[in-house]
């Protein structure tokens, strides 16, 4: 039991701690979920954070909270996944608490907006980082780098859809990847 205790406690402080330290959504919380969860505390490997993630991405729902449910789940069971995903989720609950009391005049002090705008950029190459760190760690062949460079040109030449690219990527894996494990 009490090896249980130090497992929830450490999966609640660790989801905790990417929650409230991290700004611009799942996207940006991707790279921190992996620093901690695969490298640092190596709850789950390289392949099951790539794979959580494009599950997580595909299914309703914040796709960082999906992680920790995920990573929780396996740590612990049902119990490990309520800990990890309401460990994630406090922080930002708590700080939304406290910002929609002032919102109204949030935003109109100088050095909150200023703030905001830093932050901005910062969550912006946060999501790029987790981006390149899941590209380079990607065991691919030539037709993923394929389906990787003509979902990239899609999205930058016409805008297409997340979804519409999901769908297209899913279709071309189902044809190419035919008969391989």
């Amino acid at each position: 039991m009490q090896g249980n205790l130090s497992l929830f406690a450490d999966l609640f402080l660790t989801f905790a701690k990417i929650g409230l330290f991290t700004f611009g959504g799942g996207y940006a919380m991707i790279s921190m979920i992996e620093t901690y969860c695969v490298e640092s505390k190596r709850w789950i490997t390289h392949d099951e954070m790539m794979s959580v993630t494009v599950i997580a991405e595909s299914t309703p729902g914040p796709i960082a909270i999906n992680c920790a449910t995920y990573v929780g789940h396996k740590k612990a069971g049902f119990a490990g996944a309520v800990i990890a995903t309401l460990g994630i989720v406090f922080p930002s609950f708590i700080v939304i608490l406290i910002v929609s009391e002032f919102l109204a005049g949030f935003m109109n002090i100088t050095v909150i907006a200023q703030a905001f705008s830093g932050v901005k950029i910062a969550a912006g190459l946060l999501i790029i980082k987790a981006a390149v760190n899941m590209f380079v760690k990607m065991r691919r062949n030539n037709i993923q780098s394929a389906i990787i460079l003509s979902s990239l040109a899609l999205s930058l030449s016409v805008n297409a859809s997340p979804a519409l690219l999901m769908i297209i990527s899913a279709i071309a894996g189902i044809f190419l990847f035919r008969g391989k494990k």
